[in-house]
């Protein structure tokens, strides 16, 4: 048996989300400051930028992690490897090699809580059933998941994705029944969701950061032909075809890139 005091019943600690096993809570001051920093830490409170952190409730499911997130546990909870033999190990090694992931993901088993590192990110809790148990992700967006879910290499429809832009040839796939955590530099509320059946969205730039493993995803020339293209210049755009969903931010990573800057121990 155990008790957690000072957490969820501070009144600097908020439930903003939750969902099968994972609990995410945000930190609504930051009251560790200095005098030399309070000025930052007061406009950062105003312009939402706040430590965010994930709980997992093990003793509902079995949780796997990107290696390296996990900050504390409590209770019967312990990590395994989460590799169930040499052929799983190679795939694994395979997989986060070309997706740029770790190829090991720690699976932390038993009855207790885990609580991931402190993020300003925001985080993204989303139910693969309703995205038809399937799932593909933009780099460096998965954080955790239910451990029964399985995680896969998924290459483009075309070799030449992988010639453009800042996008690779292959993504981080996740299929089965459960929920998977996101860290993301965009809050939910601005996230655009675009719904497909039998049809095509085409966008310019790496703004895409989920999209439905049914979809088909290439990069192609923005017009019919060269000429087309460099008349209208835009160039080369990522196109996701067929029937399912893709998350959308409003920007891209360029313009968010400020974000991506901001260290927790800053």
């Amino acid at each position: 048996m155990f008790k957690v005091r000072n957490f969820y019943d501070n009144d600097d600690v908020k439930v903003i989300d939750e969902l099968a096993p994972f609990k995410v809570v945000e930190y609504q001051r930051d009251l560790s400051v200095m005098p030399q920093n309070a000025q930052m830490a007061y406009f950062a409170d105003k312009m939402n930028v706040r430590k965010r952190q994930v709980v997992c409730d093990v003793g509902q499911s079995n949780i796997t992690l990107q290696a390296g997130a996990m900050q504390w546990m409590l209770g019967d909870v312990h990590a395994t490897t989460g590799v169930k033999g040499v052929g799983d190990l190679f795939s694994k090694a395979v997989r986060g090699k070309v997706t740029g992931e770790s190829a090991i993901k720690p699976e932390y088993v038993g009855n207790g809580i885990l609580v991931l590192e402190p993020t300003y990110k925001h985080i993204l809790l989303v139910d693969l059933s309703d995205w038809n148990h399937s799932i593909v992700l933009d780099d460096g967006l998965f954080l955790a998941c239910d451990a029964n879910l399985k995680h896969k290499a998924v290459m483009r429809s075309n070799v030449s994705s992988a010639l453009a832009g800042n996008e690779g040839l292959f993504n981080l796939g996740i299929e089965g029944s459960g929920v998977v955590c996101l860290e993301s530099k965009c809050p939910r509320e601005e996230l655009i969701e675009i719904t497909l059946e039998n049809d095509v969205l085409k966008i310019d730039g790496n703004m895409a950061i989920a999209w439905s493993g049914s979809l088909d995803f290439t990069v192609e020339r923005s017009g019919k032909s060269l000429i087309g293209s460099a008349a209208s210049g835009e160039g080369l755009v990522n196109v996701y075809r067929g029937t399912g969903k893709v998350l959308m931010a409003p920007v891209g990573d360029e313009a968010m890139m400020w974000n991506s800057q901001i260290d927790v121990g800053e």
